[in-house]
C-alpha cells in the first residue's frame, strides 16, 4: 500500500493551518519538533502509522501545554 506523506495540521500557538511532510520510512511512531510556517514558534509533531499506511498526526507546543 501507499503511506501518507503529508498532513494538514493547525498550529497550537497561532491556529493557522499548514502542511507538514511525513516520512513513513522513519518508523511507525515518530516524534519531532517543527516550526510553524506562519508564526515561527515550534511545535511537537507526533505521528503514528496504521497498518494500511494512514497517519494519525497530532501537534502540541513543545512543552506539552
Amino acid at each position: 500500500g501507499t503511506a501518507d506523506t503529508g498532513a494538514v495540521v493547525y498550529c497550537p500557538c497561532c491556529g493557522e493551518a499548514g502542511e507538514t511532510a511525513l516520512h513513513p520510512g522513519s518508523g511507525t511512531r515518530q516524534e519531532y519538533v517543527e516550526d510553524c510556517e506562519v508564526c515561527c514558534r515550534p511545535w511537537r509533531v507526533s505521528v503514528a502509522y496504521a497498518d494500511d499506511g494512514t497517519a494519525a498526526v497530532e501537534v502540541a507546543p513543545p512543552d506539552g501545554d
